[in-house]
């Protein structure tokens, strides 16, 4: 069911999954409070390992293709490449998903692409690979992650419950997080030191730990969740599901144009650590760990917070957007790397607050569908945003690169603010609160209360 249109000032609704009758009653979570289910607890962990391979590979792809090409959009192209499958088939992969077992799926998402990286290893060792090679290896890990994405998204909700979902999902951001501070640091290492292959090796033998993960799991202790039945129409169900949602579609909206503008880290920071700092891979490195840094603090007060509020999202976009439009005029890098962790923490604030807000206000059989749009939005914009701000960056530099990038996140959170406050029939309301300033929203009908005592 719908929230109603005031969905932009309260907190999520609560998740339409039932709880089994077994389970006992609610107590108030603490931080780490869904570690205690040993089936998530094995998904966590073998994601811990996974996940830091996965930032290595990251930070080692995008090095080897500046390395090789010397062109910023090239990275552009790349990362384009990676998240061009999302854009094109994410929506049928998240029909596939509502109808598949989730970790069957995962098994053969998962196995595909630590192939690939085995595959990008051996050539780069060779010293055969071109830049050809990591374009098609990025295109393969994106059709992987067009079933993977949701899958494991979605699968959250069967490994812990709906009384623990809040917390999974912070915490698996803060265990992808966690990973980018050692994984970009152990690329800097490996590619100053041995050279890129040894990262893409690495990458691929790190899926070891997720697959023994899925394997271990307990199948009778996964909470059930009715799966979707083959049938016509399904895609274009899952898309009026989510159209005919204010709570869901704004926020989609939103994140659509902060991750295709915004979020294009690997071409601005890149461009930053060698065209503007000429401080190389090293500085690369610091910048995506010290990111990090506010990435898993953003993630752990998610955790903490028994809501999320779409205000919130709001508050966070803008915030996210102005720190973007700042850094770009910071002239000395270590006062740019520093803005690195306000930037992490509240671009994580508006990926958890979405993702969570999205999972609590959607029915369980239409999960896969719709965190799959969510995924096409935020992953699948890359494709066209990267090589605009990658030409833009080329052209004007990655200062301007940057700011615009930022610019396009602030307006976008100020329009749809605007929006689903008049959708949640809210007002703005300016006063003061213990002798400070206080903006916010509030219902029309409190601000008409409170006029005539002003």
């Amino acid at each position: 069911m719908s929230s109603g249109p005031g969905a932009a000032s309260v907190p999520a609704p609560e998740p339409h999954d039932s709880p089994p009758a077994s389970d006992p009653p609610a107590r108030k979570s603490s931080m780490f409070s869904s570690l205690k289910v040993r089936n998530y607890r094995l998904f966590f962990m073998g994601q811990v390992v996974s996940n830091i391979g996965t930032w290595m590979q990251r930070i080692a792809q995008d090095w080897l293709v500046l390395s090789l090409t010397g062109s910023s959009a090239a990275v552009g192209i790349t990362t384009a490449l990676q998240f061009l499958p999302m854009l094109l088939f994410g929506l049928y992969g998240g029909v596939l998903v509502d109808r598949l077992r989730k970790r069957p799926a995962l098994l053969v998402t998962q196995s595909s692409m630590a192939l690939t990286a085995i595959a990008l290893a051996v050539l780069t060792l060779t010293g055969h690979v071109q830049v050809w090679h990591v374009y098609v290896a990025a295109f393969a890990v994106g059709l992987a992650t067009v079933v993977d994405n949701p899958a494991r998204q979605s699968f959250v909700s069967e490994l812990v419950g709906p009384k623990q979902l809040q917390n999974a999902v912070s915490l698996n951001s803060a265990n992808f997080q966690s990973a980018r501070l050692v994984g970009p640091a152990v690329a800097g290492i490996l590619i100053t030191g041995v050279g890129t292959g040894y990262a893409f090796l690495l990458n691929g033998l790190s899926f070891i730990a997720p697959l023994t993960g899925l394997l271990l799991m307990r199948a009778r202790e996964l909470h059930a969740v009715e799966r979707a039945p083959r049938g016509k129409g399904q895609l274009r169900e899952g898309v009026r599901y989510v159209t005919g949602r204010p709570e869901l579609i704004w926020p989609i909206v939103l994140v659509g144009f902060v991750g295709t503008f915004a979020f294009n880290f690997p071409v601005y920071l890149s461009a930053f650590a060698d065209d503007v700092f000429h401080a190389g891979a090293g500085a690369y490195s610091m910048f995506n760990t010290l990111m990090a840094v506010g990435s898993v603090a953003g993630a752990l007060l998610a955790a903490r917070r028994g809501t999320a509020r779409l205000r919130l999202l709001i508050a966070a976009a803008m915030a996210f957007g102005a720190l973007e439009i700042l850094a770009a005029t910071i002239p000395t890098l270590w006062m740019f790397a520093l803005l690195m962790v306000p930037l992490g923490l509240f671009g994580m604030t508006v990926n958890v607050t979405t993702n969570t807000s999205i999972q609590m206000s959607t029915d369980p059989a239409m999960r896969g569908r719709v965190m799959a749009l969510y995924m096409m939005v935020f992953l699948g914009g890359s494709p066209v945003g990267a090589p605009i701000v990658g030409w833009i960056t080329d052209t004007y530099g990655a200062r301007i690169g940057l700011a615009a990038g930022g610019a396009v996140a602030v307006l976008a959170a100020a329009v749809i603010g605007l929006i689903l406050a008049r959708v949640g029939n809210l007002r703005l309301s300016i006063g003061w609160h213990r002798g400070h300033p206080r903006v916010r929203f509030v219902p029309r009908e409190q601000q008409e209360q409170l006029a005539p005592a002003a």
